[in-house]
């Protein structure tokens, strides 16, 4: 299927900013192409275990939500999609003042788009850590 939205950021960025679970979380958009979108999040106490790093469900949100933003800018705009499978695998704790993910396109399907996620960490100057991985199918939505 070929993205026939001839502003898919325009669509990407307004069905973005109508989710309450997004902002409720703090994620905020910072780059989108076709089949690409990266958000962030600046961390606050709220977003953390009681140890000191990012909590893994927020991280496993992240990954869920560039992973399916990055689906959305290359379907049609009257479609949309929704998580069939994830999976999110972590290799560090979420430890900085925010979290970066980006999202990948990387098999475009009329029914399915296969996608990818890392999220980093960063902390001051530093070079951003990559903490978590995802692959996720994200199906696509017709409208009736």
């Amino acid at each position: 299927m070929e993205n026939k939205t001839t502003d898919f950021a325009t669509s990407v960025r307004k069905k973005f900013e109508s989710q309450g679970y997004t902002k409720l979380l703090g994620f905020n958009v910072t780059s989108i192409s076709d089949g690409e979108v990266e958000i962030e999040l600046h961390l606050n106490k709220s977003h953390m275990q009681h140890h000191g790093s990012a909590h893994g469900g927020l991280i496993a949100s992240m990954a869920d939500t560039v992973a399916g933003f990055a689906a959305i800018s290359v379907v049609p705009e009257d479609h949309y999609v929704v998580t069939a499978e994830i999976k999110v695998s972590y290799f560090s704790p979420g430890i900085g003042d925010k979290l970066v993910a980006k999202g990948y396109v990387i098999k475009r399907g009329r029914k399915l788009n296969f996608c990818e996620a890392e999220i980093y960490a960063v902390k001051g100057d530093e070079d951003p850590k990559l903490i978590a991985k995802a692959s996720a199918t994200m199906a696509t939505i017709t409208p009736k």
